[in-house]
């Protein structure tokens, strides 16, 4: 190595190292041109291979620390040269460099439209930036210009107003300084001139002017008219009248600072007992956040009561002052002389001043009402309690608004930042109190009056506050008092059980048989027995709402609900929303307890409207918290759990409530009981409307109505999916199908007696009809619910007739007239069972029956206008009709167009 070194040194050849270090950066950085990139991207090469070149480099040349190529490769020489090992390793580290190039121009041109879009960003930004700075440079010009000739100037006339308006206030300390300087000097001459009782009546003058001021301090609290005609006597002799209206003013902030200063530290003082405290060095708002939960509605009426008290003081002052500038000047009007420009300044005087003094009190008293207000967290308190305070503070604004016509804007965003705080916490809670109601709820039905309605149970934790009127009384007296309903009101909500009003008939008879519990005929009247409708199950029963205690529980939580509505109307819209989740939450229990079933789908029935669906999801969506479900099977859990705070888990039925025997027909009495509260409820929110209309903003309305329309109109709609559940396993269709397999249907003669499976199947709805009878002595089965029963177990007899039919194999025409023999007997002897009219799907059974008779063309017209039939039982039609009026050719053209109907549906 040493040799080969020497002999590059004697031919003055340098390293490839030095080579480089002689090179200028550009020099050594140079980036290979467009046309040498793309002849090294030319070359023909398989990138397989070139990755397996470009892997066969020594990790040592892909370090990042200084590296002598050079001198590595020499130390790799073996001490005996070959010329063709160099040659070929010579060429191999040609091979390498070549890939390296190759992959590094391949980046290169990868990466330049990205590295060209970036320079002209760069570009852009710098542009922009230059632009930017441009602007600021302006704008703190401009900015300097206006605080110069606009800023500083405006600031500066009101610091010197302010500077007036102190040395005014000085000004008059400093005269009433030296008014006490003379007098001080005045009384030492009279002393040393030996004047004493010259003396002694300055002394006695100064005396009364301090016990004047005391006394117009007295009539903030207690007006009193003789009083206070001789306080302002007293100044107008002095010349003092706007002085002592001054005063009069300040007297009055003070008063109002006292007043709920000594209220409020004497509750609590009460409450702390022998505590160490110091609660009389402490801020009127820290004072009111020590207030205690019992003692909080007492100090807030003797709080209210005060501050009326100095409000009053103040009102009738405006009236002395009002009453006493008439009798003036009439006084002047019959002396016939004008009145002195004094009077008439000092009267003008008053009048501006008490004017702008009401909103200046007004305010104070609000302001000293929201420290109170603000002063405790209101978000555990009871309902009754809340409502109070609400009421309290309602009535307060009244008062306010009577006062000086203001609307009180303090008080109400305090009220409300209170307000919206409660009643979420409150109205959380109430939905998790409902989700335990409707958990341990056994669906028995709750008796209570045949005219009961939602206004029996709005008045009850209800309260009236009565307040004195302003221009009446001097005194406010107020008093809350919770006037829950006696025990004749609450007796007045149920049933009277001591009465015979609700006796049924049976009851009154003289015979009873006790085996049967059955009636002598004689004993009813026979109008009462002819006039009876067979689904109607309500014989001598009152037709009392059908509601449980759950029901009574929102019914007095939509009562609770208005009555803070009323009160509290900025936040209406929140209350009425809270109402919809109410009933929203109700009907989901329902839904999900009794009509949430797999087989609605298949039956092809239409059980569930698209809206009711689409109401179902909603609520799903947007009050369901769907993620404790989820959890408690292991499942992930997504959502927010700010999300979820405003969400209730879904509840679950009580495993009280049987649902699966067929002896009280699949718990028909409890299904009965929970639709008709909730169509019940439904009512009450529809008798509501009006009143929560006027409620809502007027932004809010179509809230309204959406949740009208869309949710408390589909309550009666879930009828048909719970009570399809009874309908659907009360009748044995299985066995009904089995007879029907069993009968032979390519007879050659008509026959007159119809088959055995029809009498089954009456037989079958004969027991329904008297399982119905049992079910209706417990409860009531209203008469829409008797016709969806009857509706659903016609249609699915109805349906399962079509069904079998459709499994025949063979049939002649002596067979098809036998369906339809079959099928006019299940008629006639099913109308004496139920007045339900028209007879649910008897068309649907007749038209199929009927279809066995027509040709190929109105088979195929058939096919393609009746698709509430099966692909199965289309193409039984066409099977069964093959050899007798349809050949093979038609019979596939028929099945082909039956193919093409089943088609998109795949």
């Amino acid at each position: 190595m040493q040799k080969i070194k020497s002999l590059m040194s004697r031919q003055g050849l340098k390293s490839p190292q030095e080579s480089m270090a002689d090179l200028s950066p550009v020099e050594s950085l140079r980036i290979p041109s467009k046309e040498e990139l793309r002849e090294l991207r030319e070359q023909p090469i398989d990138p397989q291979a070139e990755q397996e070149i470009i892997e066969s480099i020594e990790e040592v040349y892909f370090s990042t620390d200084s590296f002598d190529m050079v001198q590595h490769e020499l130390e790799k020489l073996p001490p005996e040269l070959n010329l063709q090992e160099l040659e070929e390793y010579r060429d191999k580290l040609k091979r390498q460099q070549a890939a390296v190039s190759k992959k590094v121009a391949d980046l290169i041109l990868e990466k330049q439209p990205a590295y060209v879009k970036e320079l002209e960003r760069v570009t852009a930004l710098q542009a922009n930036l230059q632009l930017a700075a441009v602007i600021c440079t302006n704008a703190r010009r401009q900015l300097s210009m206006s605080k110069e000739g606009f800023t500083e100037a405006s600031l500066g006339l009101l610091s010197n107003q302010r500077r007036r308006q102190l040395l005014t206030g000085l000004l008059k300390s400093l005269r009433t300084i030296k008014t006490l300087q003379r007098t001080d000097v005045r009384l030492s001459e009279m002393l040393e001139e030996e004047d004493y009782p010259g003396a002694i009546q300055l002394c006695l003058e100064c005396q009364k002017a301090e016990q004047l001021d005391v006394a117009l301090s007295k009539t903030c609290k207690h007006f009193d008219v003789s009083h206070y005609t001789k306080v302002q006597l007293a100044y107008t002799l002095l010349g003092k009248t706007q002085t002592a209206m001054d005063q009069l003013h300040m007297h009055f902030t003070q008063a109002i600072h006292n007043t709920v200063f000594q209220v409020v530290l004497g509750y609590v003082e009460l409450c702390a007992g022998n505590a160490d405290t110091k609660f009389q060095k402490m801020q009127y708002k820290d004072l009111c956040t020590h207030i205690t939960l019992d003692s909080y509605i007492p100090c807030l009426t003797d709080l209210c009561k005060a501050l009326w008290e100095v409000m009053v003081s103040y009102h009738r002052t405006m009236q002395w002052h009002e009453e006493h500038d008439k009798h003036e000047a009439n006084g002047w009007h019959r002396m016939g002389s004008p009145e002195s420009d004094d009077s008439v300044v000092d009267r003008s005087y008053v009048k501006k001043k008490l004017e702008h003094g009401l909103t200046r009190i007004w305010q104070d008293v609000q302001l000293k009402v929201k420290a109170y207000i603000l002063g405790t967290d209101m978000s555990n308190f009871k309902y009754d309690d809340f409502i109070v305070v609400l009421d309290v503070i309602s009535r307060l604004m009244q008062v306010g608004e009577e006062f000086c016509g203001s609307k009180s804007e303090v008080l109400q965003e305090s009220i409300k930042r209170q307000s919206v705080n409660y009643f979420k916490n409150y109205h959380r809670a109430r939905l998790e109190e409902l989700r335990m109601f409707l958990e341990n709820e056994t669906w028995e039905l709750c008796p209570v009056k045949s005219n009961f309605n939602i206004a029996q149970l709005h008045g009850r934790g209800s309260f009236n506050l009565s307040l004195s009127p302003i221009a009446h009384n001097p005194c406010w007296e107020i008093y809350v008092c919770m006037c829950y309903e006696s025990d004749e009101l609450e007796k007045s909500v149920y049933q009277d059980y001591d009465s015979d009003s609700d006796v049924p008939e049976e009851l009154k008879q003289d015979y009873v048989d006790e085996q049967t519990g059955d009636v002598p005929l004689k004993s009813a009247s026979r109008e009462t027995i002819r006039s009876k409708k067979k689904s109607d199950y309500n014989l001598n029963k009152t037709n009392a709402p059908i509601l449980t205690n759950t029901t009574l529980n929102v019914i007095r939580l939509v009562g609770k609900y208005m009555q803070m509505m009323n009160i509290l109307k900025p936040i209406a819209f929140d209350v009425i929303h809270c109402v919809s989740q109410l009933f929203d939450y109700y009907l989901y229990a329902v839904y999900t307890f009794f009509g949430r079933n797999d087989m609605y789908e298949s039956s092809g029935l239409g059980l569930i409207s698209s809206r009711l669906r689409t109401t179902l999801n909603r609520i799903q969506e947007s009050l369901i918290d769907m993620e404790i479900d989820a959890a408690a099977t292991n499942a992930p859990v997504h959502g927010a759990a700010e999300d979820r705070k405003e969400k209730v888990p879904s509840p679950h039925l009580s495993q009280l409530v049987v649902l699966t025997n067929s002896g009280t027909l699949y718990g028909l009495a409890q299904r009965v009981v929970a639709t008709e509260s909730l169509v019940f409820l439904a009512e009450q929110f529809e008798s509501l409307q009006s009143h929560l209309d006027t409620m809502m903003p007027a932004a809010k309305k179509p809230f309204l109505q959406q949740f009208y329309s869309q949710t408390v109109s589909t309550a009666s709609e879930l009828r048909k999916p719970i009570y399809w559940v009874v309908a659907a396993k009360a009748i044995d269709y299985e066995q009904m199908l089995l007879l029907m397999a069993g009968v032979k249907w390519d007879i050659r003669e008509i026959m007159s007696q119809h088959n055995v499976y029809v009498d089954v199947l009456l037989k079958e709805f004969e027991d329904f009809n008297k399982r119905l009878q049992d079910v209706s002595r417990h409860v009531r089965i209203p008469l829409p619910v008797s016709n969806v029963l009857w509706e659903h177990c016609i249609r699915l007899a109805n349906r399962t007739l079509v069904e079998g039919y459709a499994n025949v194999k063979k049939c002649s025409n002596e067979g098809r007239a036998l369906m339809q023999l079959d099928f006019q007997q299940f008629l006639m002897k099913l109308e004496k069972l139920t007045d339900l009219r028209p007879i649910p799907d008897k068309e649907f059974v007749e038209t199929y029956i009927k279809a066995y008779y027509l040709t190929e063309n109105d088979m195929e017209q058939f096919i393609k206008n009746h698709r509430e039939y099966s692909m199965k039982q289309l193409a039984n039609l066409v099977n069964v009709c093959l050899g007798s009026h349809i050949n093979k050719k038609a019979r596939q053209k028929l099945l082909a167009a039956i193919d093409d109907i089943d088609r998109p549906k795949r």
